[in-house]
């Protein structure tokens, strides 16, 4: 498993509370939250989740996936190309690339339900209404890995719109993917194409 996908899915695994005395930013602490609610219910059902795997599929989109604004990152992966998709494009597209993203979640989340992250503060500007929440995750004889998440303030409610791991964006990472795939065919062939993934993936 790349370090890209390992890291992206070891967002909801967190352990360890940042060193800040005051209280954590609120993207943070949603961060925080959201990986405690996962991390004791994925142990509360630790022999179901190994049995069953669509039970993971469960918690993830039940408590980690109404954190991530799923139209912004599709629309951020297609770059170019969502803006020459149609609504109904648009909305499979969005579908199943979020059905990608819940596949990998789970995976991991099994893997490494034990794995601890460190939070580093996060200081914003008042007001502000974009922020990165900053993160390390312990490398045995190596360095921190880093794990960053955007997040953006929308109807009150911070959302992530993107998960940079040790460099690497993953909207950048999945745009540079899909767009070769569009040129070889189309966006309705890219949307074929991860259908098929993600049936395939089910079935395993």
């Amino acid at each position: 498993m790349t370090r890209l996908a390992i890291g992206l899915l070891l967002a909801a695994v967190a352990m360890t509370a940042p060193s800040a005395a005051d209280a954590p930013h609120p993207a943070l602490a949603l961060v925080m939250q959201t990986a405690d609610k996962i991390q004791a219910q994925l142990r509360t059902e630790r022999d179901k989740v190994a049995k069953d795997k669509k039970r993971t599929y469960e918690l993830v989109e039940e408590i980690v996936l109404p954190h991530f604004d799923f139209t912004t990152m599709s629309a951020s992966v297609l770059g170019k190309h969502w803006r020459s998709a149609n609504d109904d494009q648009k909305k499979k597209f969005t579908q199943e690339f979020k059905i990608l993203l819940v596949r990998t979640y789970a995976k991991a989340l099994v893997d490494n339900m034990d794995r601890k992250i460190n939070y580093l503060a996060l200081r914003a500007p008042d007001g502000a209404t974009d922020v990165t929440v900053k993160t390390e995750i312990p490398q045995e004889g190596s360095f921190p890995l880093p794990i960053n998440y955007s997040m953006e303030l929308i109807d009150g409610a911070w959302k992530v719109y993107d998960v940079d791991i040790d460099g690497i964006s993953l909207v950048k990472n999945y745009r540079t993917t899909f767009s070769n795939e569009v040129k070889q065919g189309s966006i309705d062939s890219l949307i074929k194409t991860l259908t098929e993934r993600n049936s395939q993936a089910a079935n395993e």
